[in-house]
């Protein structure tokens, strides 16, 4: 093996310690700590802190308050505490842990190296930003840092950056000749572990390969050689660190792993006892009748309150799948200037969907008032931001946009009435473009354009599958989300996580016009799936910011008028009381909450505009009406699943190994950013300042931030909204068929048996007794049974292979 290829293993093994980094447009949540699931969570937490500085755990001020407000079971934490050897009461114990993590302090000539570098990182990974783009990108980082380097006065003219080999290895090869080969791995891993924001940015556009890394390549390689030549330049050390004595910080993280894992199971064992208590109740019912609609949301927990006041209207049904649909789409939108993947990151995008218009006076209008704007955009950005003629147009232009600026901080409520009315003139594309889903033989890209009939039948039946169904109502509407806000750099995070930040509303119409198909319709037939021929499928978009639904509705025929009426008006009526459920948590009274969040959306100076997905703690998978009269407190994803339709449990798989490891994603970085912002999250964003349509840095450079802003986790500067807690998942399924799918899948078992969610199961065939799984695919009876049967097991062996 070549040394090229030695130092390349290297590279790639090092860079499994840092996250990888969506740009903040696409904004993906992922656990911070991904490269280090194949350890527990209590060993990760402390070899990410010894490498990256941060937190494991919530602090004991945190915990205490979750005492005060009884989130934590007094009975539970003795027991967890216990089992550990710890005796004493809660607050002695709180008062021993050291919530503090030692740093080592970084030289003055390893921040010039910082600074440095970061320059030229945010010079070459712009995207679009700059006015005056860094020289030679197009023949990559390392050549472009390459041809700079000798004319940056702040570089010393010293060591290998005075005179750059031309390839990185060279370099790399170079630095590291003092250092013998065991300690290439320690030595990446700190580089990587220096600014793991933009590190972990390069290694994401690395394995996207998108649009800006075909035409701007940049590689980890050309990334570690240009810093290794600048500490070389400084004269700074790369030996890597010898851990301190941590004695004292692991007891101090045992302590508070038994505090977290009592929260958890607090929180877990009411879950488990009201869906338990939900599942005899189901087996008695009787859900035969036919709805007037069905809805399906995504599993997203903002969709948990709303479906609640949905079907409190009128006859509704409401279904949860994931808000992609089902669909691995790379979507095209008429008036985008790129295409967006609109699936979640594990999956590859398998289609390219444009939209096409279908409706020329409807195109001519958007055209025309589009036109006008952007090209009064662009000339007002362009005065803006040129040096040559920024002074003039600010001095000319200053009362104007003083005006403009007083009314957008002032009355924001009424700046929106304005341009909605605005928005009213001009057609949304929705209106006069339809996706392409019909397979056109041709390729955007390597992807071939719209579906064929093969792939739309099963993309159907997929979706029916995963979610039981067998009635269908007269309309059905699956609903994507979006938020909408004003002058957020986050707005992504707020945005569909499985449609990769991107708003969920078309994926929504191609699943909608997939179902309206015919053919499609016939093929289904012969799988059981029966659809009426009065079945209207359509598509709307849940605004997650207002709780107003936006439904797509040009193709509904006049026979279903009035079904269409009702619903929109009960849609309105929904919106009232999930809206004021909502806001309450924001301070706001009931009567005045749609109005409120409508003046959030559209105020420029609302750091919160929503909550997102703060207070995620749970994942119920199985029928709606398992869930359907809890109040689970916007906390829960819901994903439809009846274990009944599914006797190979082929639905069940799909969901554990997609949607379960998603919000396992989601969980976690929510987690992580409440226990240490600073480190694995992303700081205030009265500080922010977005970086080249990348990212954000906290003041006017460094790294990139790469977790989740404080606005979106804390309700006050030492009060979390967001309760971190790491995922508990509660399935409705028998348990042996539960064992058989996770003994094929190895990923899902690392991930439970490392405790980075936990899993319980509701078996309806054991008189709906509830069973946690432990690890080694062993289980444990959470619950008692309804009904005693001394022949049934108490704890399932697992299944064979």
């Amino acid at each position: 093996m070549s040394t090229e290829d030695t130092i390349d293993d290297s590279i790639d093994k090092a860079a499994t310690t840092v996250g990888s980094v969506w740009p903040i447009h696409s904004f993906v949540t992922a656990n911070p700590l991904s490269g280090f699931e194949d350890m527990p969570f209590s060993e990760a937490v402390t070899q990410a802190g010894d490498l990256l500085g941060g937190r494991g755990y919530p602090s004991p001020e945190t915990f205490r308050a979750a005492l005060e407000d009884g989130q934590i079971d007094p009975e539970i934490l003795d027991s967890e505490l216990a089992e550990r050897g710890y005796e004493g009461d809660p607050e002695t114990l709180l008062e021993r842990m050291d919530s503090s993590v030692e740093t080592e302090t970084p030289s003055t000539d390893a921040e010039r190296v910082d600074h440095v570098l970061t320059k030229w990182l945010s010079a070459f990974l712009d995207e679009g930003q700059a006015q005056w783009p860094m020289p030679n990108r197009e023949d990559g980082f390392y050549s472009a840092f390459r041809s700079v380097a000798a004319y940056d006065d702040q570089i010393p003219d010293e060591g290998v950056v005075a005179d750059l080999p031309a390839s990185p290895i060279e370099t790399i090869e170079s630095v590291l000749e003092p250092y013998p080969e065991s300690q290439r791995v320690p030595i990446f891993e700190e580089q990587f572990a220096a600014l793991p924001g933009w590190a972990g940015f390069i290694k994401q556009r690395v394995a996207g390969d998108g649009a800006w890394q075909s035409t701007y390549p940049i590689t980890l390689d050309g990334y570690l050689a240009a810093r290794l030549a600048l500490l070389d330049a400084f004269g700074v050390g790369i030996e890597p660190s010898i851990g301190l004595d941590s004695t004292e910080s692991e007891a101090a993280d045992d302590l508070a792993e038994a505090f977290l894992s009592a929260w958890e199971a607090s929180y877990r064992s009411d879950l488990v006892e009201r869906v338990a208590a939900e599942s005899e109740t189901l087996a008695d019912s009787d859900s035969s009748g036919r709805p007037d609609a069905q809805m399906v949301f995504c599993i997203d927990t903002r969709s948990e309150i709303l479906r609640r006041h949905i079907e409190a209207t009128g006859d509704y049904e409401t279904h949860g799948y994931a808000g992609f649909f089902g669909i691995p789409m790379e979507y095209h939108g008429y008036d985008a200037d790129v295409s967006v993947d609109a699936c979640p990151p594990i999956l590859d995008s398998q289609h390219h969907i444009a939209e096409l218009p279908t409706d020329e006076d409807a195109q001519a209008s958007h055209d025309r008032w589009s036109r006008l704007r952007d090209a009064a955009g662009e000339i007002v950005e362009t005065l803006k931001t040129n040096p040559a003629t920024a002074f003039g147009f600010v001095e000319n232009a200053g009362s104007g946009y003083g005006l403009a600026l007083a009314a957008r901080t002032l009355v924001p409520g009424r700046v929106s009435d304005l341009l909605d009315s605005a928005d009213d003139v001009t057609p949304d594309d929705h209106e006069f473009c339809d996706p392409v889903v019909h397979h056109q033989h041709t390729y955007a890209g390597d992807l071939p354009v719209g579906l064929t009939h093969e792939e739309k039948v099963e993309y159907a039946a997929t979706a029916f599958e995963l979610m039981g169904w067998e009635t269908f109502g007269r309309l059905v509407v699956f609903t994507g989300h979006a938020s909408e806000t004003a002058n957020n750099p986050y707005d992504a995070s707020l945005d569909c996580g499985a449609c990769a930040g991107n708003p969920g509303g078309p994926s929504a119409r191609v699943l909608a016009a997939i179902c309206n198909d015919d053919a499609v319709r016939t093929a289904l037939r012969e799988r059981d799936f029966d659809v009426p021929e009065d079945t209207v499928f359509l598509a709307g978009q849940h605004n997650t910011t207002t709780d107003e639904i936006d439904l797509y509705d040009g193709h509904v025929p006049e026979s279903h008028a009035a079904d269409l009426e009702r619903l929109r008006a009960d849609l309105d009526t929904a919106r009232e009381s999930a809206t004021a459920e909502r806001s309450a948590s924001m301070g706001v009274d009931g009567s005045a909450a749609v109005r409120e969040t409508e003046r959030r959306a559209a105020d420029w100076a609302e750091t919160r505009p929503e909550w997102g997905l703060a207070g995620n703690a749970g994942f119920v998978v199985g029928p709606r009406e398992l869930t359907s009269d809890l109040d689970l407190d916007g906390r829960a994803f819901l994903h439809s699943y009846d274990w009944s339709t599914d006797p190979d449990g082929d639905a069940l798989e799909a969901i554990l190994t997609g949607p379960m490891v998603v919000t396992q994603w989601i969980n976690t970085q929510y987690y992580f950013s409440t226990v240490d912002n600073a480190v694995y999250g992303s700081g205030s964003k009265v500080t922010h300042n977005p970086v080249g349509n990348v990212g954000v840095y906290q003041g006017n450079g460094g790294d990139l931030m790469t977790g989740l802003p404080l606005q979106s986790l804390m309700a006050a500067a030492d009060t979390p909204h967001h309760q971190p807690l790491r995922l508990s998942t509660v399935l409705h399924a028998p348990v042996e068929r539960v064992t058989a799918v996770l003994a094929d899948n190895d990923e899902l078992t690392e991930l439970l048996d490392n405790d980075w969610l936990s899993l319980t199961v509701v078996d309806p065939t054991q008189d709906h007794q509830a069973f946690h799984y432990e690890r080694n695919l062993e289980w444990t009876p959470a619950t008692e049974p309804a009904t005693v049967d001394p022949e049934a097991p108490t704890a399932p062996a697992p299944a064979d292979d």
